[in-house]
């Protein structure tokens, strides 16, 4: 069972046309993001990406970016690991996730 964490947040996105088909990102990606398809790679589940940028740093050609550590995914990380409230400032300064 996969976990998502909140929908439509992650800042992942991936330039097909740039892709070549190499598999890296769903050898590296822990959550099962990507699947590769004849010779491109797709995401598969952005919201299951918890924005580590595992993907990003191995891809070759630069086809993937994400913005790790930030947006909503970190805040909740964040706030497993300390056991605060999430707060990802994403609308009007509030805690919002």
């Amino acid at each position: 069972m996969k976990h998502r964490y909140l929908k439509n947040v992650a800042t992942l996105c991936l330039a097909a046309e740039k892709c070549i088909g190499c598999g890296r990102c769903a050898e590296v990606c822990p959550h099962g993001v990507f699947c590769v398809n004849e010779t491109k790679a797709k995401i598969e589940d952005k919201d299951c990406c918890i924005e580590c940028g595992a993907c990003a740093k191995n891809c070759p050609v630069s086809a993937i970016t994400v913005e790790a550590g930030v947006g909503c995914a970190a805040a909740v990380i964040k706030g497993w690991l300390t056991g605060s409230e999430p707060t990802c400032d994403c609308s009007s300064g509030e805690s919002c996730c």
